[in-house]
């Protein structure tokens, strides 16, 4: 059998992600619970605190648009991997790094689909910010409902509110896994 990992390291990748002023970090379980926690811990925090009540509101906004994301689509993780016995699992960091807040979430999803989240984020990057608000619009409008419970909202609404480009990782791991990394940037 061939090792197709090509040397991703979950932890340096964790370290790495960890630079600025940490407001917080999990790794583990996704659950309401969980985002409920995540939720208090950033509202409550000094460095969220503290900032205009624009800025906090943005940040707030997207960091639910960000774990509603990864809750609805965490595949589980490799079965060699010792990660708390849990099929939810991933990873979720906010930090403060200068003029702007960084929300990077963490998952393992399958290798089929790969294709699918990288054209999805390629074509949201590539859209104007005029042509974000129309299709936001016409998702709205067209009222559908995917098997997830959203009409493919969440990362659209993400570039929406933070008017950014999404910062995205696929490294692979196995033959049937991808650690998918993701970086919201918010200024």
């Amino acid at each position: 059998m061939v090792d197709i990992r090509m040397g991703f390291n979950l932890e340096e990748w964790y370290a790495h992600k960890l630079q600025g002023d940490v407001i917080l970090k999990h790794v583990g379980s996704i659950s309401p619970e969980m985002i409920t926690h995540a939720l208090d811990a950033v509202e409550t925090h000094s460095q969220f605190k503290h900032q205009r009540l624009q800025t906090r509101k943005k940040l707030y906004n997207v960091f639910v648009e960000c774990m509603q994301n990864l809750y609805h689509h965490v595949d589980p993780p490799p079965a060699d991997l010792s990660v708390e016995g849990t099929s939810n699992f991933g990873i979720v960091i906010v930090v403060q790094d200068g003029s702007f807040f960084r929300i990077t979430t963490g998952n393992f999803i399958n290798r089929s689909k790969v294709s699918f989240i990288k054209d999805r984020i390629e074509q949201l990057n590539s859209l104007s910010d005029e042509e974000v608000r129309l299709l936001y619009r016409d998702i709205l409008g067209n009222e559908s409902i995917s098997e997830k419970g959203g009409g493919g909202l969440g990362m659209l609404d993400i570039v929406r509110k933070t008017g950014n480009k999404l910062e995205y990782f696929l490294y692979p791991y196995d033959e049937e896994h991808v650690f998918f990394s993701l970086d919201v940037y918010i200024s």
